[in-house]
Order: structure tokens, then C-alpha cells, then sequence
């Protein structure tokens, strides 16, 4: 609501949200006596009162010719009309001329429009603004009059949820500001013609996903006004795997039009020997089903302030998905009888399903199995944004006590005992894999991530699995959130057959160690082919980092006794790093130390492997393996120099330059499990800068700008960016190649403003190598 300030000064006038000035109170009707004397004269005090009474006062309102000076009365009243410095009305009120309002706002939502075309959101049916966080969009206000930004000012508030919260982000504020900065929520003025004004306006890559109402609050000298909400002017916020800062980001773009964009897909069913294949209708972007999969998230017992956390989305999406707990979304059966609802194998799409449980109040959909719970899984997670996959694990275990075993028993005389063997191996399971990053664990276990959503154990009290880091599965890690020890029992349990001794108790008498876990498959990217991806769930069947990982994870589990512990562990390894650490475009030297502890010599293989990582600690791709046999003498120390060549991974490296080092081995003598991690970033050069001449306000100096490119091949499309406050603002020089070893060097020429102690920045940027920057101090003296 408008401020108090604006009574006084027009009693009779009240502005508020969209509503038209109330006539005032004892205002005789039109042909009472004396009405036509009152309106005349209340049009002439507040013309915003009479505009009806216009075109009948017309008359009486023009100057009489005999009257000198222009000034007049009106017939028969005595009261005079003061109209010497009176501003002519041009049908806008007197009120609307002196505040600052907002008429209309147009959001540019068509599908057409850049703000979806831009947002990759252009697929989705209806003309709302649906946007992806962490990215600029525009709008347009139409205002009651010319922005001045010397006196008015203007914010916009966003709100989502029941109880918006500034602290908890639900309430955002967004401030108008003259330049827009990364990671925050502001708005800029682009364009401006008449009381038309364009915004610009960055969102934050952690912001909440979900429906935003919108408003828009003026304010000038006389008060401040809130605009009436429209629903219609609602905007739909979601992940973002385009944004870098978003801890959903996906490099590739081929892999983002596949895991984001793809409303068709695979799944596949059946045995390993013969793998079944059918189409599924994903159907994220059809209509309705935004609403729908906003609805199942507004169902779960994720508050509005952890919905911009995707590990938070994703659980509660996994216990959503199922109906137990919640009433949520799909009514599992694998009775055969399928009576009141569909037999799980007729649904060839997730939409109806979806459009079904949002319009009937939440009331379960019948029937779904694991391939029906994945499918609608894969279609509410990239509609909200973030990349998804169905995945068909064959012959995959059931755990069904957190032994990591899948275990079977019998009797004296061999004979199944039906009421212990609860735990299973299914012909096959379809669940998914998302994609994120994951700073709540340490680094290298983003990227995919398992998560399923077919009822089989409860999680935290609750249906529902993961999501758990598949780098963390794979090496057998099942401490690591969430679920890890449940999917790695999926995927790389062994099989354990237990006897039952005439005492009562058991023996282990029989293992498979290739009983589980095969031919993971998924699609593939770009095409309609089988992708195997075993092996990023697990080392290949029977190597030796396999039976490290499977015995790693054994070793948390109910029996750990299954796994033979070591005899002694006296044998030590780390990793050092000389210096700063290597540097980029050379060969990456680390060191890694073996130290046996024992009076016994010991021997073990240690098994490398380095991947290029993201800043976020998800891994891009493995660059190099090594295996490398060591023997140890007793109370050897033995240094190993380990090097990564420049050529394996010039064309690999990311950003950051980071790379990780896993070494993982197993002492022959002991069975000693020897494992480690070393993240380390190759070292950029940097600029020097050196300044020339005196450095005096009003006065031209220079600085001298060098760079050697470190790389044996030429850098393309070099760019150097200069700026220094109180120096000079910033400047970009399009430099071009520089070659291979080549030496760069560029002088810069600018006037100091300001005096006092100050730096000159300057950064330089190409396709091959990024982070190379230089500052200097310079003290400037008054002129």
C-alpha cells in the first residue's frame, strides 16, 4: 500500500493496489440541486474526483471574453477560477503525474521470445515464464510516467512457498543497480523510452527452484506502491545445467540435449543373455506436467528453503515417486493382478501418469514396477532441470540385511531354508542416475549419481535411495550418503552360500564373485544404441582393484567377517608434492612413498589412475593408467617418482586445471589394502606487469605487460582485459595467437584519476588456458 503521504495533500483521493480513486463522500448525484455548482467545483480541486463531470463542465470552466487577465468565476457562485500556472490536464490525473507507478509488466514469456529460446525452456507447453537459475532475463514495465533514477527508485520481489522468507531465500529482493555482477540477485535498466523501461535481471545459480510470484515496488518522494500480483505473471524457476556455477552443470552439450532435453528415451529389460529394449514417453515439457512435478515437490517434506540443493530435490523426488509414506505418486504390484488400476507393462509413457495423480489430489496411480518408477523419475527430474538417465542393472541383488553379501542358505542336508533367504538376485532392476556436483563429500565423488525409487528398503525411515555417488560405489566406499552400501550390494555383491551346522550356527562353504551386476546399460547418447556402463559402477569383474573395492565395502557391512582381515598392516603409502606443484604445459612430477614398517620384505602392484576433475569435484574422464610392481626390504622407505605426460592431457584439462591421483594396491603377504587419493592443480603463469613513469593524477604513465606461453602449441584467440580503480576502467585487448613458447608483451597507457595506493589488474584468456593473471601496485601521487 501506498504511504500516509499521500493523504493531506489529496484527502479525497485514496491510490491503492490497482484501484480506481473513490468518488468523495456526500458528492450529491447528478440532478440533485447545486450538483453541477459541486462537481465544477471539486474538478477544478481534484480532477481525479469529477472525470465524469468533464465534458458537462466544459463550458463553465472556459475564460469569458469580458473578463480581464484571463480570470473568471463561475456563473452565479462567486468563487473564483484560478487558472494563471495551472498545467492543462491531458487525461492522466494530477496524482498519477506526481508518483511513480507500474500500469503493466510484460515478462517477454512467449516460446518464441529470448527469454525461453535463451533459457533453453522454449519446449515447454503454454506461454509462462519458465527460467533456468543462474542467468539473465528480461522484462518490460510500462510506468504512470518517465523513470528518473535521480529521485524514484524500483525493486522487484520474488516469493515462493507458504511463508516466504528473506532469510531463507523465498523472499528475494532484487535491487536496481548500474551494472550487473555475477552471484547475485539485481536488475539493470537496459532501455529506457518514455515511461517504458527494459530490465535486465541476473538470478542466482543456488536459487530455490520452484513458481515465484512476482511484484513490482516503486518508489519516489511522495510514498512508495506495491503492484497488484498476477498470477498470470508467475515465473517458474529451475536447475540449470548450462550455468557453471550451478552444482548441476554439465560440460557437454551433446550430453545435455540427451540427459535434459530428450522427452523420449530406452529402457531395457529382460536377462543379460537376452536384453529386451522399449520406448518410453518421458514427456516432460507436455502440458501440464511442470505443475505437476512443482506439485509432487510441494508434497514432499522438502521445505521451500532446501529446494535449491539437488541431493534435497532428488531424495525427496525418490520417496515421492512411490506411494508408501506418502501417498506418493505410483502404487507398486507385482502380485499379477492388476485389478482397479494398469498393469505395469501397458504404460509406455510417464505423462498420463503424471497428469492423473497432479488432477485427482494426489491420490496414487495403479500400477508401476521398477521400469514404470524410473521412467516417471527420469521425467520429473529433467523437467525440473536437472540430467537423469533410466538405467537396467542384470541379475541385481537385493541386500536385504546390510551385509554387502547376497547370501543363501541351507540346512544340514543341503535343502534351501526358505524362511532366511530374504535377500535376492532379480533377473534385472531399472533405476537412474542423475548428475551433479556434491560438496557435501569430499572431492571426486560428483558427477552421476544412483537413485531409485521402486519401494524395496526404507532410507532414514523412509522409501527411497540415494542419491550415492557412483565414484564412491565403485571403489567400494559405502560409508559415503546416501545409500551407497545398498546400490553397491546391487551391483558388486558376492554371493555367499551358507550350511547350517548341527549346533545351529553357519558356515560359509561356497562364493560367487561374479554372481551380480551386469551389463549396466542405459542409452546412449545421440542415438537409440545400448550403452554399457558397468564400468562406472564397478573395476572390471575379478581385478584386483575389483576384490579391493568388494572387500573395502564388505568390511562395513554385517559380515564383515566374510573377508579375511589382514595379518599385519605395516605398510604406509602417500603422495607428495614438490614445491608449489607442477606447472601447466609440462610434464606433472609427483612423488609417492612406500614405507614397509616391518622386519619381513613385503611386495604389492599398485594400481594408478588419473582423471581430470572440475572444481566441483566432479570427474571428467580418466587420462592415464599405470600398474607398477614394488618389492620392499625390510624397513625399506622406497621413493617412486610418478609423471604424467603433457601430452596426455593437453586437451583434456578443464578450468581449473585440476587433476586426481587414486593409487589403491594390496600387500601379497599380508593382504594389506593400500589406498589414497591426491588432488592437485596445475600451476598457470602469470603476468608480469611493471609500471613506467611516474605515476601522478592527471598525468600519462604506462605499464609493460609480459607473458610466456608455457604450452608447446600456439594459444588462439588471446584476449588481455586491464583495469585498475582510480587508474583506468576496464579495457580489453584482442591480442590474437601467440605461439608455442613465444614471449608476449604489451604496453598499456593510461591517465591516473585517483590518489593513493592502487593496483592495476590485468588478466589474459584463450580457449587453452584460462586463470592467468597479474596484478601490481602502484602509488599515485596528488598532481
Amino acid at each position: 500500500m501506498p504511504l500516509d503521504s499521500t493523504e493531506g495533500r489529496f484527502p479525497l483521493a485514496r491510490v491503492g493496489q490497482g484501484e480506481e480513486p473513490e468518488a468523495p463522500q456526500g458528492a450529491e448525484s447528478e440532478g440533485q440541486e447545486g450538483s453541477g455548482i459541486c462537481s465544477r467545483w471539486l474538478q477544478r480541486i481534484c480532477p481525479c474526483c469529477c472525470k465524469g463531470q468533464a465534458e458537462s463542465c466544459a463550458a463553465a470552466e472556459r475564460p469569458r471574453a469580458d473578463t480581464p487577465g484571463g480570470d473568471t468565476t463561475v456563473a452565479d457562485t462567486g468563487i473564483p477560477l484560478i487558472t494563471d500556472g495551472v498545467k492543462p490536464q491531458t487525461g492522466a490525473s494530477e496524482l498519477e503525474e506526481l508518483t511513480l507507478t507500474v500500469r503493466s509488466v510484460d515478462l517477454l514469456k512467449s516460446k518464441t521470445g529470448p527469454n525461453r529460446r535463451e533459457h533453453h525452456t522454449d519446449q515447454y507447453h503454454g506461454d509462462d515464464l519458465i527460467l533456468r537459475r543462474g542467468q539473465t532475463f528480461q522484462l518490460l514495465l510500462d510506468l504512470s510516467r518517465p523513470f528518473n533514477p535521480d529521485t524514484d527508485k524500483l525493486r522487484l520481489e520474488l516469493k515462493t512457498g507458504p511463508r516466504p522468507l528473506v532469510s531463507k531465500a523465498s523472499h528475494v529482493i532484487i535491487p536496481l543497480v548500474e551494472e550487473l555482477e555475477d552471484d547475485c540477485w539485481e536488475a539493470k535498466i537496459v532501455e529506457q523510452d518514455g515511461n517504458r523501461v527494459k530490465l535486465s535481471v541476473n538470478s542466482l545459480p543456488t536459487a530455490l527452484v520452484g513458481r515465484y510470484q512476482l511484484t513490482v515496488v516503486t518508489s519516489d518522494p511522495k510514498g512508495e506502491f506495491i503492484s497488484k500480483h498476477d498470477p498470470s505473471d508467475d515465473i517458474y524457476m529451475l536447475f540449470n545445467p548450462w550455468c557453471e556455477d550451478d552444482t548441476v552443470f554439465m560440460d557437454e552439450e551433446d550430453e545435455r540435449k540427451e540427459y535434459v532435453l530428450s522427452d523420449t528415451g530406452r529402457v531395457y529389460y529382460g536377462t543379460e543373455k537376452q536384453i529386451g529394449a522399449r520406448t518410453w514417453n518421458f514427456g516432460q515439457f507436455d502440458e501440464g506436467i511442470l505443475p505437476a512435478c512443482l506439485y509432487i515437490l510441494e508434497k514432499s517434506d522438502v521445505l521451500p528453503s532446501g529446494r535449491g540443493d539437488p541431493v534435497n530435490v532428488v531424495r525427496a523426488i525418490s520417496a515421492m515417486i512411490n506411494s508408501p509414506d506418502d501417498r506418493g505418486v505410483l502404487e507398486g504390484n507385482w502380485s499379477g493382478n492388476y485389478l482397479g488400476g494398469m498393469a505395469p507393462t501397458a504404460w509406455s509413457g510417464s505423462v498420463d501418469i503424471l497428469k492423473k495423480y497432479y488432477s485427482e489430489g494426489g491420490v496414487p496411480v495403479k500400477y508401476g514396477q521398477c521400469w514404470v518408477f524410473s521412467g516417471v523419475t527420469t521425467s520429473v527430474l529433467r523437467c525440473l532441470g536437472i540430467p537423469a538417465r533410466s538405467v537396467t542393472n542384470f541379475q541385481s541383488a537385493h541386500d536385504t540385511d546390510v551385509s554387502l553379501t547376497t547370501d543363501v542358505y541351507f540346512d544340514e542336508n543341503m535343502q534351501p531354508l526358505h524362511e532366511l533367504n530374504s535377500d535376492s538376485v532379480w533377473n534385472f532392476h531399472v533405476w537412474n542416475d542423475c548428475w551433479m556436483a556434491r560438496p557435501d563429500l569430499p572431492p571426486g565423488m560428483g558427477g552421476w549419481q544412483a537413485v531409485d525409487s521402486t519401494p524395496q528398503e526404507t532410507s532414514q525411515g523412509t522409501f527411497r535411495c540415494g542419491p550415492a555417488s557412483l565414484a564412491a560405489i565403485r571403489r567400494g566406499l559405502v560409508y559415503h550418503k546416501y545409500d551407497t552400501a545398498f546400490v553397491f550390494a546391487e551391483v558388486n555383491s558376492d554371493k555367499i552360500y551358507w550350511q547350517r551346522n548341527l549346533d545351529g550356527t553357519f558356515s560359509q562353504i561356497h562364493s560367487e564373485k561374479k554372481a551380480v551386476g551386469h551389463c549396466i546399460s542405459t542409452k546412449a547418447v545421440g542415438s537409440n544404441e545400448r550403452a554399457d556402463i558397468t564400468h562406472l559402477y564397478k573395476h572390471a569383474e575379478g581385478s584386483e582393484e575389483e576384490r579391493i573395492a568388494v572387500e573395502t565395502a564388505g568390511r562395513h557391512g554385517t559380515k564383515a567377517f566374510v573377508y579375511t582381515s589382514p595379518m599385519a598392516e605395516d605398510v604406509c603409502m602417500e603422495v607428495t608434492m614438490e614445491g608449489e606443484g607442477p606447472r601447466m604445459g609440462g610434464d606433472a612430477q609427483l612423488t609417492i612413498v612406500l614405507r614397509n614398517q616391518s622386519s619381513q620384505p613385503r611386495s604389492t602392484t599398485i594400481h594408478s589412475q588419473v582423471a581430470v576433475m572440475y572444481y566441483t569435484g566432479v570427474l571428467k574422464g580418466t587420462v592415464k593408467r599405470d600398474d607398477l610392481p614394488v618389492q620392499l626390504t625390510p624397513n625399506e622407505v622406497k621413493t617412486i617418482t610418478w609423471v604424467l605426460p603433457y601430452q596426455n592431457y593437453q586437451d583434456q584439462l578443464v578450468d581449473q586445471a585440476a587433476l586426481m591421483l587414486t593409487l589403491s594396491g594390496r600387500v601379497s603377504e599380508t593382504q594389506q589394502v593400500l589406498a589414497t587419493q591426491h588432488s592437485f592443480r596445475l600451476r598457470t603463469p602469470d603476468l608480469n606487469i611493471t609500471p613506467v613513469g611516474d605515476a601522478v593524477v592527471g598525468k600519462e604513465m604506462a605499464a609493460e605487460i609480459c607473458f610466456v606461453n608455457p604450452l608447446p602449441r600456439t594459444l588462439k584467440g588471446v584476449v588481455v582485459r586491464v583495469e585498475g580503480l582510480g587508474l583506468q576502467s576496464v579495457r580489453e585487448i584482442v591480442v590474437g595467437d601467440v605461439g608455442g613458447h613465444c614471449t608476449l608483451t604489451l604496453t598499456e597507457r593510461f591517465v591516473p584519476t585517483l590518489p593513493g595506493h592502487r593496483k592495476l589488474v590485468a588478466s589474459l584468456d584463450c580457449r587453452q588456458l584460462t586463470q592467468v593473471h597479474g596484478v601490481v601496485d602502484i602509488i599515485v601521487q596528488e598532481k
